[in-house]
């Protein structure tokens, strides 16, 4: 039977006791379980057919979620980590080849980077950092690679790269293509389906929802998810069970809420669009960007996104006047939660990307980063408004 993201979100892999009648995934906090099973004799393991003695390798609770998010992905399986970094981790390592040859845009996540930097100087590793748009990809793919990195949607300028295209060129040149869907989210768009290799998601953000989760979550195929479940069980990288607990829960309204987070953040483009303290607008709904076309071609939905990426007119002292002077938006990092949080690029999510590479991508020291919430869209609205007028 055919199932819709939200119906999967919420019916993707229910539990249920027969004993007690519970339908809700329970939280298994232990950390072993008998073994072997006194009942069979034989080894104990869960769906998968992943070994069950100790909590620290594999845990009941992190595996329902873990089912849950490889139908949501429309992969065969998927696996959970403590964070997005033990996640990218855990990837690299089961995939990663001495001299291989990667290929990555320089408009990545910062800490993929450095950790891209720091295990290519122990593997010899040949990386080719390349300009974030499609037409550069698919040229370097052209050129050969073993491995390519690629975001659905770049953080923070919010390109969109043609996913679609680029995994049909890595299939025809032999490239494996690991795709982080985190800005997207499967509710947007599902690159496995479209040929990617692994896709791999911070569920600190949308999947989780509500800034109170640390972890991370790869899908693919049950080969390459085996693999790299090696890897988790010797790191120690496993998602706890309550934080797989409230991941679940969060699940059953990434739907709505995503939706939710998508119309507030096109209105405050919009708004922002216009406002005289603005000297440019990032946001992939916009008719004025270029990736509109391009969104709307894979998009599952005639939505993009909860963050909207803005210049303030007036330098570095304004962007940093802004910051200080909100009252209900959070200077912070991250995104995807209920608040709505604004954040400095330089010194964040592109920290560890280089001064010269920045400046090429448009990465300036009057960028900001914004989460849109879920508060009343008015609400955030007023707040940037008066920000922005008493602050640059």
């Amino acid at each position: 039977m055919f199932m819709g993201k939200s119906t999967i979100s919420i019916h993707g892999h229910e539990y249920y006791d027969e004993v007690y009648g519970v339908r809700i995934t329970p939280i298994f906090l232990t950390s072993m379980f008998e073994q072997p099973d006194r009942r069979t004799g034989e080894t104990r393991v869960v769906e998968g057919g992943r070994e069950l003695k100790y909590s620290r390798e594999e845990n009941p609770t992190t595996r329902y979620l873990e089912k849950v998010i490889a139908r949501l992905e429309e992969g065969e399986d998927a696996i959970a980590f403590n964070s997005g970094m033990g996640a990218i981790t855990a990837t690299l390592l089961s995939e990663l080849q001495q001299g291989m040859k990667v290929i990555i845009p320089m408009e990545s996540y910062s800490g993929t980077i450095a950790l891209l930097n720091s295990i290519s100087e122990k593997m010899n590793l040949k990386i080719e950092k390349i300009f974030p748009e499609t037409e550069d990809i698919l040229e370097a793919i052209n050129g050969g690679a073993d491995l390519l990195i690629i975001e659905t949607i770049t953080n923070p300028t919010l390109r969109v790269i043609d996913i679609r295209e680029v995994a049909k060129a890595c299939s025809d040149s032999n490239t494996k293509v690991i795709v982080d869907n985190t800005f997207a989210t499967p509710i947007l768009y599902s690159p496995l389906s479209e040929g990617a290799s692994i896709v791999l998601e911070s569920a600190t953000k949308y999947l989780a929802g509500h800034n109170d989760v640390i972890g991370g979550v790869v899908s693919s195929n049950r080969q390459i998810i085996s693999s790299i479940w090696e890897w988790r069980k010797l790191t120690g990288t496993i998602m706890q069970p309550f934080e797989a607990f409230l991941v679940q829960r969060g699940l059953k309204t990434l739907s709505i809420r995503f939706e939710t987070h998508s119309k507030s953040a096109m209105a405050v483009a919009e708004f922002l669009q216009e406002h005289p303290k603005i000297e440019d607008v990032y946001y992939p709904g916009l008719s004025s960007s270029p990736y509109k076309n391009k969104a709307d071609k894979l998009f599952k939905k005639k939505l993009y996104g909860g963050v909207v990426s803005f210049k303030v007119k007036g330098g570095r002292s304004s962007a940093l006047s802004v910051l200080r002077r909100l009252k209900m938006i959070v200077p912070s990092p991250s995104f995807g939660g209920p608040e709505s949080l604004l954040t400095y690029p330089v010194i964040s999510a592109s920290k560890y990307i280089p001064p010269e590479d920045r400046d090429r991508l448009g990465i300036s020291d009057n960028l900001l980063r914004l989460s849109v919430g879920l508060e009343d869209v008015e609400d955030i609205i007023e707040d940037l408004d008066k920000a922005l007028r008493t602050g640059a």
